[in-house]
């Protein structure tokens, strides 16, 4: 599969992954209230964002066309 996530796009999946990681790690400690599904949810988001960050690679993109990488950074 083709590199199809930017700079900015990359950035903001890091944020989005941190932020459902750590509301996901603290529903489950107990430290914010909220269900054990949501944790879940959340957890998952947490590592599809960071998963797609990482590899710079998005299914989701790859089916839909698009591409928020520049062609110079390939």
């Amino acid at each position: 599969m083709e590199t199809n996530v930017g700079g900015l796009d990359r950035q903001v999946r890091i944020a989005v992954g941190a932020l459902a990681g750590a509301a996901s790690l603290g529903m489950l400690g107990g430290v914010i209230g909220g269900g054990g599904v949501t944790a879940l949810v959340l957890g998952v988001v947490a590592i599809a964002m960071l998963g797609t960050a990482a590899t710079q690679q998005c299914g989701m993109y790859a089916v839909l066309g698009i591409d928020t990488c520049s062609a110079e950074t390939r």
